[in-house]
């Protein structure tokens, strides 16, 4: 069964966590004993109503404050798909989890206040999509019971953002006027509002197509681990173990392995339970290859053909997410695919201000949340692909030497 990621983002209180336990709720995705301690937590809080926002927001604090904090993951399945959903956080200082939240996302739903309209965690959220590539992005009116289903109000915001989308780069948008608290449009048709047309939000979840967004011409296999069974009928077993980032292998294909620049060929493909005909993103299988080549970690199978950019100089966007700041000279532990790298920051071309997305490039450092160009210089060389053309190959994440913490995200550009 295909499986979609999707993550929810918006402004505070637009009512995500509401949202996605309404979702779960009205699927009939959630276990009496859950229902039963919302209800029971709701009743302390003098809530008249079985607050729905409980089954994602865990942390005693969320509870307290009635606000996300970390990133909340949660899985339900249909009869058409399965599901991982990423509730994040909406305020300004949790933009790092957000960040972190759509980096693997299919699909990222913006929610916006139908009495508020468009505000400014509205125009970062959706920015940052683009940044990360989300392929798909539904933007949903929330809390249409408050403004009486009108239709204007709708239509309103649906064409402010439209405008603004215009200048970003998504390719493919949709909107949904909703009401979470009432399950307007949130998995059956609403009859309140008549003059909608569309699909329900779960309908949508459902039929997306998402079955093109990855790459399927560019084959890359990073190495993750080299399989040698010890098991003495397994004594000649060598595998090469990887999640395929890219394309399509098959048994008989001529691949060729970087660093070293040695080919051969796919004798067998082997997933956990049987051999396969053929392995594409983003399946985790091990490759067996026709002669004995010497591969490692971080070692990357391709095709001769079609291999990706191999350099030291890396130009990136960068999603700063580190209490201290980075500028020019700053050294960093750098993964890439399944390589670490050692990185010095060689410039910063400028800070992007993700609202008005003015380049400010007299920007001397990035803080906490702050996104900007930056050129590394790495000790190895790493082989990659820009960030447009493959999300695995062309990213990248930073950090710190000291404690191991993880900083930064990078995206990389590149001719392609």
């Amino acid at each position: 069964m295909e499986l979609l990621r999707f993550a929810t983002a918006g402004s505070v209180d637009d009512g995500k966590s509401t949202l996605i336990g309404r979702l779960l709720f009205d699927s009939k995705s959630i276990f009496e004993d859950q229902l039963e301690s919302v209800e029971r937590v709701s009743r302390q809080r003098g809530d008249e109503y079985t607050d729905l926002a409980l089954l994602t927001d865990g942390l005693r604090a969320e509870r307290e404050q009635g606000i996300t904090i970390d990133v909340a993951y949660r899985y339900f399945a249909t009869p058409a798909r399965k599901f991982i959903i990423a509730d994040t956080p909406g305020h300004v200082q949790y933009t790092r989890n957000m960040v972190t939240g759509n980096s693997t996302a299919d699909l990222t739903l913006v929610l916006v206040d139908a009495r508020k309209g468009i505000v400014e965690q509205t125009r970062r959220h959706a920015f940052l999509a683009s940044l990360l590539r989300v392929p798909h992005l539904l933007l949903c009116v929330n809390k249409m019971d408050l403004v009486d289903y009108d239709r204007e109000v709708f239509d309103a915001i649906r064409e402010e953002f439209a405008d603004f989308a215009s200048r970003l780069e998504l390719s493919d948008l949709s909107f949904i006027p909703i009401s979470a608290l009432c399950g307007d449009n949130v998995v059956q048709r609403s009859a309140n509002m008549p003059w909608y047309e569309g699909a329900s939000l779960l309908h949508h979840l459902e039929q997306v197509y998402i079955s093109s967004d990855r790459n399927l011409i560019d084959p890359r296999l990073p190495v993750q681990w080299v399989v040698r069974p010890k098991a003495n009928r397994h004594h000649d077993y060598r595998g090469y173990a990887g999640r395929v980032a890219g394309g399509v292998f098959r048994p008989g294909d001529e691949v060729m392995v970087l660093p070293s620049g040695l080919t051969t060929t796919v004798s067998a493909i082997d997933s956990y339970e049987e051999e396969l005909e053929e392995a594409y993103p983003p399946m985790s299988v091990t490759v067996r290859l026709a002669d004995d080549v010497d591969i490692s970690r971080g070692d990357l199978i391709c095709r001769p053909m079609n291999q990706p950019t191999v350099g030291q100089d890396l130009d990136a966007m960068v999603a700063w997410m580190g209490e201290r700041t980075i500028q020019p000279g700053d050294f960093f532990q750098l993964k890439h695919t399944t390589r670490w790298v050692r990185a010095v920051v060689r410039d910063l071309h400028y800070r992007l201000d993700v609202n008005t997305l003015h380049r400010d490039e007299s920007a001397s450092r990035l803080g906490l949340n702050d996104v900007g160009r930056i050129t590394f210089r790495v000790t190895q060389p790493l082989f990659y692909d820009s960030y447009r053309r493959n999300r695995t190959t062309g990213s990248f994440i930073l950090a710190d030497e000291a404690t191991n913490v993880t900083v930064g995200a990078g995206m990389l550009l590149g001719p392609d």
